[in-house]
């Protein structure tokens, strides 16, 4: 008896770990003002928390195709926008079944914003907010 009670703990514990939504991989960012492909941003986990930095971006011929980003704040000052970090330290919350308590940066103005993530269908919502003020973005899986 003791030996299926520990099965089905394990069981439980191992669901619950796989009840994680899998949000790593490449997703196409689409701004939610224009609908306009934005970029590619690569999710990845590190030291149990979820990244993202960005890993291509589209941009018309008028403009600069390798940018730096003057207005990012710390270590990102400065830094070209190809490989920057703009997602740090999502963490899951099973009661929310969502990524958060992590920041995104919008490399445009520098500007960090707290940041909620979670998926619908093949679909990824990002949100980034300060206080009661949010903008919610929805980016496609890349293949």
């Amino acid at each position: 008896m003791k030996k299926i009670s520990l099965l089905v703990l394990f069981i439980g514990f191992s669901l619950g770990a796989f009840a994680q939504s899998d949000v790593t991989g490449k997703w196409k960012t689409i701004d939610d003002e224009t609908g306009k492909e934005k970029s590619i941003v690569d999710i990845y986990e590190k030291d149990g928390k979820i990244y993202g930095k960005i890993t291509k971006l589209f941009r018309g011929p008028d403009e600069e195709q390798d940018p730096i980003c003057d207005d990012c704040p710390g270590d990102r000052k400065n830094k070209k926008i190809i490989g920057m970090e703009i997602i740090r330290g999502m963490e899951w919350d099973n009661g929310d079944e969502r990524y958060e308590d992590g920041e995104i940066m919008d490399p445009n103005d520098g500007e960090t914003y707290d940041c909620v993530i979670w998926k619908e269908g093949d679909e990824l919502k990002v949100r980034g907010y300060v206080a009661f003020f949010y903008r919610t973005q929805t980016w496609k899986k890349v293949n």
